[in-house]
């Protein structure tokens, strides 16, 4: 038994050698090697083809670079949007480059929803905001407080909100619960009280198939009160519904402190619902 085990790797050894011998015989590429690389190019097309398939029609991550949506959202966080929430349009593709017109597989978003959607203004810019006016609501602003259709949305003043300022100095700020008609409670802040520039506007009729979209930071938020900037948000224009995060840091570490890595994340928003 000793000796066959001793010779079975000179055997291998010798069967090695000779195929090294036939192969620099050979100037042209191993059969093996050259399905080894379609194989791999395989592999990736069909990596690349299923991502861009479930970034599409299922989920396509975003991330938060401005504090319109604080306190809901913050800078730092990363979620998931559902494209199929809303059904698709020519925007629910990479650049809108599908030639669709109008949406297919529609849903309307519910008055509440947290949304992305391409700026009107410019049809390429992502923004992100809450769906407070649906087609044929009236919408106004009264010293910092949301009307709909003529009634007062009601909000429930509680703990203050800290924020940062333009010099990084913190500071606390009015902070409520409101509550959308026919939608869920969420939080706002008014980092300017009630009296902000865009605390006092206008009533605004939302037209057939489009939608008014504010921030919940409601003094530092380009949405659809500023018409030059944004205004309605054209059904076509919707991208989809955030849904959750799945990732969130304060930004407080430089990309090369790898070490402080751990300590930036926001573990309680991870995995959390967009409400």
């Amino acid at each position: 038994m000793g000796r066959h085990i001793l010779q079975l790797p000179s055997t291998i050894i010798e069967m090695n050698v000779f195929n090294m011998s036939q192969e620099n015989d050979d100037p042209q590429l191993n059969p093996k090697d050259s399905r080894g690389w379609v194989e791999t190019i395989r592999t990736v097309t069909y990596a690349v083809v299923i991502a861009i398939l479930i970034r599409t029609f299922a989920y396509e991550p975003f991330n938060i670079p401005s504090g319109s949506m604080i306190p809901t959202l913050l800078v730092g966080d990363y979620l998931f949007v559902s494209k199929y929430s809303y059904g698709y349009s020519r925007h629910s593709f990479p650049f809108s480059l599908a030639p669709i017109s109008g949406r297919i597989f529609e849903t309307e978003p519910k008055r509440g929803d947290v949304a992305v959607f391409k700026l009107p203004t410019d049809n390429e810019t992502d923004y992100i905001k809450r769906i407070v006016g649906l087609p044929g609501d009236r919408i106004q602003m009264k010293k910092g407080l949301l009307y709909i259709n003529g009634a007062r949305v009601p909000r429930k003043a509680i703990d203050r909100f800290q924020v940062k300022n333009s010099f990084g100095q913190m500071r606390r700020v009015p902070q409520y619960i409101e509550q959308l008609p026919g939608g869920g409670a969420h939080l706002i802040i008014e980092e300017q009280g009630d009296f902000g520039v865009i605390d006092e506007t206008r009533e605004f009729v939302v037209p057939d198939r489009h939608f008014f979209a504010m921030g919940d930071n409601r003094d530092n938020s380009a949405d659809s009160r500023i018409e030059t900037q944004v205004g309605m948000v054209p059904f076509e224009n919707l991208v989809g519904k955030a849904e959750f995060f799945f990732f969130s840091t304060n930004g407080t570490a430089r990309f090369w402190e790898v070490w402080k890595w751990p300590f930036t994340i926001r573990y309680e928003r991870l995995l959390k619902a967009i409400r």
